[in-house]
């Protein structure tokens, strides 16, 4: 599929990320040194993870994806030539640009925090996001995913990663990141219940047991996605 078509811009979204538009990746890795990984691995595993997904609405290289999220576009630049086209929204402006920095192969777009997402109906293949939603207010969660099953086309892939509060090593993590202060973590069942009261079937996977990859490893955690003490987890659904 080529590019979708954008509306213009919205106003400058302010946003208190904006001050750590420089200084993002810095603090993740701080918050997580003490797990002998750095952010690159965790940033891969949830790629391989969403690029499997995104199979239920056709071949990745052929999709449009849509981050809601976006942040810097770490998680982005990992998707490079490996889809059809990306596009990511964020609510910081400073994050934005320095998402466009990073990953010029994009399209980028701010918007005002609980506001409408900048996206025509049904112009994208696969909306994800991606430890978004434990900094979104309780009382927008909702409206968040209403706008993604509205820009996803039927027959699309949406999909929702989060930290798992029943991990204490995440919760240690969280407590460690700075820009993390206000988090309200969502368990695996609020987040199903998000996507089902949307009008979805999804489904979940616990991910992220291990600090190293491998055959072997990846096998393992394989079979335990049932199981609540993954780092993260994912909760996804086919849009009808």
């Amino acid at each position: 599929m080529g590019s979708p078509s954008l509306p213009p811009v919205p106003e400058k979204a302010s946003s208190e990320f904006d001050r750590y538009s420089d200084s993002y990746r810095e603090a993740v890795e701080e918050s997580i040194s003490f797990c002998r990984a750095d952010l690159d691995f965790f940033t891969r595993t949830k790629v391989e993870k969403l690029l499997e997904l995104a199979q239920l609405a056709g071949s990745p290289r052929e999709l449009s994806f849509l981050d809601v999220g976006c942040g810097t576009g770490e998680t982005d630049q990992l998707l490079e030539g490996r889809v059809g086209s990306l596009a990511g929204v964020d609510v910081s402006q400073g994050m934005v640009e320095r998402a466009k920095l990073r990953n010029p192969w994009a399209e980028y777009r701010s918007y005002a925090e609980g506001g409408r997402l900048p996206f025509d109906d049904a112009s994208q293949d696969v909306c994800f996001a991606i430890c978004v939603f434990h900094h979104v207010a309780r009382r927008e969660r909702t409206q968040l995913v209403a706008e993604m099953k509205r820009i996803c086309r039927p027959g699309g892939a949406i999909a929702v990663f989060e930290h798992n509060p029943w991990n204490p090593l995440t919760r240690r993590a969280v407590r460690g990141c700075e820009f993390d202060a206000d988090a309200e973590l969502l368990t695996r069942r609020q987040t199903t219940r998000l996507l089902a009261d949307a009008g979805l079937e999804p489904r979940g996977a616990y991910i992220e047991f291990f600090t190293r990859d491998g055959a072997l490893l990846r096998g393992i955690e394989a079979g335990l996605r049932w199981l609540p003490l993954g780092a993260q987890y994912v909760v996804f659904a086919q849009r009808p």
